[in-house]
């Protein structure tokens, strides 16, 4: 910066309403519609795209990995453990459904960019059952991203990062492995992996392929280490049971960050290991917690209410519909099954892209991830994803 001097630095902001004043005078009166900051944003993150399914591939005897390129030929720029985001028609249902990104930053940013989802499918469900069974290469999918803030940021993280990861929940370190492989993303990175069985790890190629390559990596540019740990195989001479506090102080150095992916009851094991650890809550980081399949095991959900039926009434502008929902299934679930869309994407309560209002009748909120404003909760408003009618109810849900 150029100290011109105390009053010619203090008059500065006349100078610059002069500049501003002259600039109007000379302009056209005929307004410009162009705004170069409004395209550029447009350009990097652009919203709906179509995606072509390029390439499909096994991932383990359960997984599949699905390659999508752009037709327009831009991937929008994202970061290791960001998701995309599907629109679906599955039958007569409207939904969307929220993916990790397993491949890497680089990969969307070559001469042919692509992403790449990691779906896992080792009991039949919905989605995982449509990509599975009726999703083929050539077809046409519509997404959105990218999306999520579960990712690694210099200024806030360690250099030396824990993953502590379960199942499908190994997906974004596997767009992290990557990353630091090709000498993207100088981290020191520590995979303690949990599966059931040597025979069905998710990803298993693609983590070994990072951490070989990552073993050439000059010092200082990073590294990869996964360890394996399994919970039911007589056969695995590595690591077995669980990832216990234990494992993760063994494989930890001092200030370490740990990041965590994957399901609900890994969570809370691996969260109270981390605070017996007495680790501070600045280097413990999780991805969106979805909300548990089995609601018991929700805090504080009214167990009298499972298998319980009431009257939705939804409402969208003028319009209103009234549906069946369960008091078992997030709100969101009854409305894509009535084939009303709703936009979702964390499913854990927290994004905020499906907060609705309610209008009459009493929900149950799930205390689990919970993002709304304080405002919002004295207003009544909700997250279709993470709430539970226990009554007849009526809401106002966003026209899409």
């Amino acid at each position: 910066m150029k100290v011109k001097g105390f009053l010619k630095d203090v008059g500065g902001a006349s100078r610059v309403t002069n500049a501003r004043r002259e600039s109007y005078a000379k302009a056209s009166a005929t307004p410009d519609p162009k705004d170069p900051i409004r395209e550029l944003a447009d350009a990097l993150h652009p919203g709906k795209q179509e995606w072509k399914v390029k390439k499909i591939t096994d991932a383990s005897p359960t997984a599949k990995t699905f390659r999508l390129e752009p037709l327009n030929g831009h991937v929008p720029v994202f970061q290791s453990g960001q998701y995309i985001n599907f629109y679906l028609e599955i039958g007569s249902s409207k939904l969307t459904r929220a993916y990790s990104l397993s491949s890497a930053p680089f990969e969307g940013r070559g001469e042919k960019p692509f992403v790449e989802i990691t779906i896992r499918r080792n009991v039949s469900y919905f989605v995982p059952d449509y990509f599975f069974d009726q999703v083929k290469e050539g077809d046409i999918l519509t997404a959105a991203m990218p999306f999520g803030s579960f990712y690694y940021e210099p200024l806030r993280d360690s250099g030396n990062v824990v993953a502590l990861a379960g199942g499908s929940g190994i997906t974004p370190f596997v767009s992290m492995a990557r990353e630091i492989a090709e000498g993207k993303l100088p981290v020191n990175l520590t995979i303690l992996y949990g599966s059931v069985n040597h025979k069905d790890i998710v990803c298993g190629e693609m983590l070994a392929e990072a951490e070989k390559k990552a073993a050439s990596l000059p010092e200082g540019k990073g590294s990869v280490r996964v360890i394996h740990v399994m919970s039911d195989d007589p056969e695995w001479e590595g690591e077995k049971g669980f990832v216990t506090e234990e494992l993760i102080r063994k494989y930890s150095v001092p200030d370490s960050t740990y990041m965590f992916c994957g399901p609900w009851a890994m969570y809370n094991f691996v969260s109270a290991a981390l605070k017996e650890m007495k680790v501070p809550l600045r280097r413990f980081r999780h991805d969106v917690m979805q909300q548990p399949s089995k609601v018991t095991n929700i805090p504080g959900f009214p167990a009298d209410q499972v298998g319980k039926v009431y009257k939705l009434t939804v409402v969208r502008g003028i319009h209103e519909d009234v549906v069946d929902a369960r008091a078992d299934e997030p709100i969101a679930v009854a409305l894509e099954r009535s084939a009303i869309a709703i936009d979702t994407h964390c499913r854990g309560g927290e994004c905020g892209f499906c907060r609705s209002k309610l209008l009459a009748g009493d929900l149950f909120i799930s205390p689990l991830g919970d993002g709304r404003r304080a405002e919002d909760k004295e207003q009544g408003y909700f997250h279709a994803c993470s709430a539970y009618p226990v009554s007849d109810c009526k809401v106002k849900i966003p026209i899409l």
